[in-house]
């Protein structure tokens, strides 16, 4: 039996744009994607996140929803991805894990995000399915050591799958 696909969450705002930073990192350039608002986008960064694509299946987990499709990926060079719908929220800190936890069900994920609140560590580290949060500087961004994380995790699970199941499913 082949082992279930593991899910690449990501978050955009602290992720992909970096709002903590005090001024626009090398390499990123602002673009007023809502009105009024600067969003620092990397465009290396779809590179980065298409690494994971042969061991992951990429969600978006952020509050742009949709608006990471139309708005995010024609700048990353990234297709249309699923996403975590989350209801209506005030304000910015929100805590996505219940949604997630949801959408993730009984799948092994990996998460990366600039604010895993400590219900989804607690959740993370009970889980049965291997889970990893990998936590990202919302003043740095993400960077080639989150993406080799997640790649080290893949190869983790699937070593752990083998031993599970005797089955051979290769994570490279």
């Amino acid at each position: 039996m082949t082992p279930p696909r593991l899910l690449a969450l990501i978050d955009v705002d602290g992720v992909l744009n970096p709002y903590g930073a005090p001024a626009c990192p090398p390499g990123y350039t602002e673009h007023e994607l809502f009105e009024g608002e600067q969003v620092r986008v990397d465009p290396t960064h779809g590179a980065l996140l298409r690494r994971l694509v042969p061991h992951f299946d990429l969600v978006w987990a952020t509050g742009w929803e949709q608006d990471a499709n139309r708005l995010l990926a024609p700048l990353l060079g990234l297709p249309e991805l699923p996403l975590v719908e989350f209801p209506p929220h005030p304000g910015r800190n929100y805590d996505k894990f219940p949604e997630v936890a949801r959408a993730v069900g009984d799948r092994p994920a990996a998460w990366l995000d600039d604010l895993h609140s400590e219900a989804a560590c607690t959740w993370a580290a009970g889980r049965r399915e291997p889970t990893r949060l990998v936590p990202v500087d919302p003043g740095v961004g993400l960077l080639e050591e989150h993406i080799d994380e997640m790649l080290r995790f893949a190869r983790e699970f699937g070593t752990a799958v083998r031993g599970r199941s005797g089955s051979a499913a290769s994570p490279e």
